[in-house]
């Protein structure tokens, strides 16, 4: 898990990471009991590990994965400082009674009222944040189904490894409980893989950056493309798509009726802590792809806000409605995805109604160098 870490370093990455070190100290805790035979001091290490530091950090983990609100994510980093320190004294020097034999040792065997109920509240809290997620990603879904799935996927492996962690601490359960502990730590590895695996779009811009990372496509149309150094596509094909389209005359002039048709868009990125000057480089090179392949897109630039360091806005103006579908195909468009994924926490898009606005000929180059 580590290593996957090293591979991609988002926060949610990192907690994860963290709550599978946990278990594994709780686990070689538990390990020296089984040989030995548990004692206060095994018991303590294992109950903190499994009940205590495993379940939180992986359910905010889950939170900075599937929420994009910076404030929720603030949030969630004052209830999880709350919810480790104050249980953590707690579990640490409370009273312990009863025996201790080899097997995993049950939490209400040995403490006493208070962290039991103590963990009883937490445990509440873990599965309350967990659901909350998981119906999140699932409402916010809609537009990319695929991508929701993945993510309820991945969340519902998190809450799974939580329900196996909080059962194993409850109720010991013995040689159960240590295929349990085992199942949840594997559940973890798997979600962290699944999280640097992100579901291509079934649309032909995912096939064309599918086809890129090696996986064909049997349905894609542009197999047969040439390859003049610009992933396969020629500067003349948007150009025979419109005139295919009745846009275009034969020498590719643009109709005066066509340039009142303007279409705007506004999109607003929350960019995942620490990977902002990756996305700032990437959004340079798109935007100067941009400016040099797309005549019918008319303005398009990225901003920093200076209020808000986590957020870039990228605004563009197109021609009309079929300048913004070939934006969206261009062979950069797609790469421009495909990179940022992963390094973009939210992203909210803007439509501006710009049907009364008109653009003369020589828009584009006094907005857009060329």
């Amino acid at each position: 898990m580590i290593a996957l870490y090293a591979r991609n370093t988002q926060l949610c990455l990192l907690i994860w990471v963290l709550s599978a070190v946990s278990v594994a100290i709780a686990l070689s805790a538990a390990f020296l009991g089984a040989l030995l035979g548990f004692s206060g001091i095994t018991f303590r290490v294992f109950q903190i590990g499994v009940t205590l530091f495993g379940p939180v950090l992986a359910a905010w983990g889950a939170v900075e994965f599937a929420c994009g609100s910076a404030r929720v994510r603030f949030g969630s980093r004052l209830v999880v400082a709350t919810l480790t320190i104050v249980p953590l004294v707690i579990l640490s020097v409370d009273r312990l009674g009863g025996q201790y034999g080899s097997g995993f040792p049950a939490m209400s065997e040995h403490y006493d009222v208070i962290p039991v109920y103590v963990l009883g509240l937490v445990h509440t809290v873990v599965v309350g944040t967990l659901l909350g997620c998981l119906i999140a990603v699932l409402s916010g879904g809609r537009a990319r189904p695929r991508l929701a799935g993945h993510q309820a996927t991945v969340l519902g492996l998190i809450g799974l490894a939580v329900l196996l962690e909080i059962i194993v601490g409850r109720f010991g359960l013995s040689f159960l409980g240590q295929l349990l502990i085992v199942g949840a730590v594997v559940s973890l590895w798997v979600a962290c893989v699944k999280v640097q695996s992100p579901p291509r779009d079934a649309s032909p811009r995912g096939r064309r950056a599918g086809r890129r990372d090696g996986f064909d496509d049997p349905d894609d149309d542009f197999d047969d493309e040439p390859d003049d150094g610009r992933f396969g596509m020629e500067d003349d094909v948007p150009r025979r798509r419109r005139s295919a389209a009745g846009g275009f005359d034969g020498d590719g002039a643009v109709p005066p009726e066509r340039a009142t048709r303007l279409r705007g868009i506004i999109t607003i990125y929350t960019i995942v802590e620490g990977h902002q000057d990756i996305f700032d480089d990437l959004a340079e090179e798109v935007v100067a792809e941009v400016t040099k392949r797309e005549p019918d897109t008319l303005l398009f630039a990225c901003h920093t806000v200076s209020s808000a360091p986590l957020q870039r806005i990228i605004y563009a103006i197109y021609r009309d409605q079929l300048a913004f579908e070939e934006h969206q195909q261009q062979p950069h468009i797609v790469e421009f995805a495909r990179k940022t994924h992963g390094r973009v926490a939210a992203t909210n898009v803007i439509e501006l109604a710009l049907a009364g606005a008109s653009a003369s000929d020589n828009l584009a180059a006094l907005l857009m160098s060329r």
